[in-house]
Parts: structure tokens; sequence; C-alpha cells
């Protein structure tokens, strides 16, 4: 599970909302707070105290912004007020200090925020290691544009999800001196390239150990790029939109982004090691 859900969320409003205030903010520096993480001043726009702001705020925002805001909130809450939740901390400077029940709630919301960022950490990774093999600078940038843009434009974010695959295959198949067309769409791409690596479910032999399981994974691999296509066509960057037009949301871009980068972290890897051993080993 890579989401907060309502009950987490309950959790952080434990630890950052204090009787109608939040954390040691003023208003105002709430306001500025929540301008710059979501771009919404909550008091100001709901005319009510701090912590009812931030209430009426999570019950209407989408999930990606509840998430922003969130764990803002936390990040600040645990560089500002460490001596709240740091048995061992001395501040000399403020007359608050070590509180063992906002410890608790502490420790409890930051197990929560490990797992969500080390979910997104472990993608991002896996997109720089990408960035160092490829030696095309385009593929560098398209990494770091998808990447950079799942928060901030999903759409788009998951139109360059797909075209990083299609860039991908297309540079296999040039090294490989395969012939590929302008005409052909991600599907036929995704073919050439896996079965010149000899990675389609019929090229595995039934005499191979384990069989079933690496023809119905081969098979999902191979279904990655299609599926990509098929979101891209009414929510990606390809197509003209209309006026009553809504985009996906942060998750869905990041499910689209991580699926394209594994699909080609295991396929672009395979191509390395095919490269080097002389071998067509999946």
């Amino acid at each position: 599970m890579s989401e907060i859900t309502k009950k987490e969320e309950g959790t952080f409003l434990m630890l950052f909302n204090r009787n109608g205030y939040v954390l040691n903010f003023s208003t105002a520096d709430f306001d500025v707070f929540t301008t710059n993480s979501i771009g919404i001043a909550l008091c100001n726009k709901y005319g009510l105290s701090k912590g009812k702001s931030l209430i009426a705020y999570l019950n209407s925002a989408t999930y990606s912004e509840r998430e922003k805001l969130l764990l803002d909130l936390f990040h600040y809450y645990e560089d500002n007020m460490q001596y709240e939740y740091d048995k061992d901390y001395e501040n000399f400077f403020c007359y608050n200090g070590y509180d063992e029940q906002y410890a608790r709630i502490y420790q409890k919301c930051k197990d929560i925020v490990e797992r969500i960022e080390g979910a997104s950490s472990v993608v991002s990774q896996t997109a720089n290691n990408l960035k160092k093999k490829f030696s095309s600078e385009y593929m560098s940038k398209q990494i770091e544009l998808m990447l950079s843009m799942q928060a901030t434009n999903p759409t788009n974010a998951i139109g360059a999800a797909k075209e990083l695959i299609e860039s991908c295959c297309k540079t296999i198949l040039d090294a490989l001196g395969i012939t590929w067309s302008k005409t052909d769409d991600v599907p036929q791409l995704t073919n050439k390239t896996l079965d010149a690596l000899n990675l389609l479910p019929a090229n595995i032999q039934s005499t191979d150990q384990g069989t079933d399981a690496i023809k119905a994974i081969l098979g999902n691999l191979r279904s990655i790029p299609s599926k990509l296509a098929e979101i891209r066509n009414p929510f990606g960057s390809g197509h003209g939109k209309s006026a009553s037009f809504k985009g996906l949301e942060e998750r869905h871009a990041k499910l689209a982004v991580g699926s394209s980068i594994t699909f080609v972290d295991f396929v672009w890897s395979t191509y390395e090691n095919q490269k080097q051993t002389g071998q067509k080993i999946i």
C-alpha cells in the first residue's frame, strides 16, 4: 500500500491540529506556508481557524493535493519542532519541551511518511540509474521531464512515460540493425524489441524451469506499453482536449511513470547483458 488512508490522515491531524491552531503557525505564516505548498492560502480561502481550514481542505481536495500538504507539514514539524518529539534535544530558546504523547504520534506519522516516500524513491533511484546508462541526452531529458511532471502536470507525465518506451525500443532496434517504420505504433515497436531480445512469451521453451511463471511475467511486461498508449489517447499530452476535460491525478501519473521505468529498466538491462555476453539469456 503506497497511499495515505483516511485513518492515517487522522493520525497526521492529531499531530498538526492543536485546538484550532496548526503546529506553531500564526495565521499569516500558515497562509504563506499553504500557498507555497499547494497554491492556496487556506485561512483566507475558508475564513476559519487554521485547524478548521486544514480539515475543510482535506475534506475537499484530491488525494495528490492532500498528500502533498500532509507531507510538507510533517517535514516542517520535523525540522522546526524537534524539541517536542526528541527527548535528548536541547533548545534553550523555547519554553516548550519533550511531549511523550506527541512523540508517539510523530513516530506513527514518520512510519507512514517513510512508506510513502520510500515507494517514490525506488522509482526515482531506478530512473537515475537509467539516465547514467543512456548515452542519449534526449532520453535522459525525457526521464527528468517525466519525473518532474508527475505532480505538476500528471497528464503530460503520462504522455512522456509512453514516449520514453518508444525511444528505448527505437534505440535498441537501431543498435541491432532492425528496421522500424515511422508508422509503427507502441505495441508494434514493443513486439519487435521484445522479439529481438528473446523476451516474448512464445520465445520461452516448454522445458525451461518455471515456464508458466516466466511466460506470465513477460506477458504482463509486454502489456505495459500498449496500456500506456491506451491511457495516453484520452488523457495524455498527444491529443486535443475539450473545455470540460479533466485529467488524471498525480497518483495515476506515478503508476504510469513507474510502469514505464520498470519496462525500460528491464528491457535495456537485458539488451546490455546480451550485448556483453553475446547470448540471448532472459
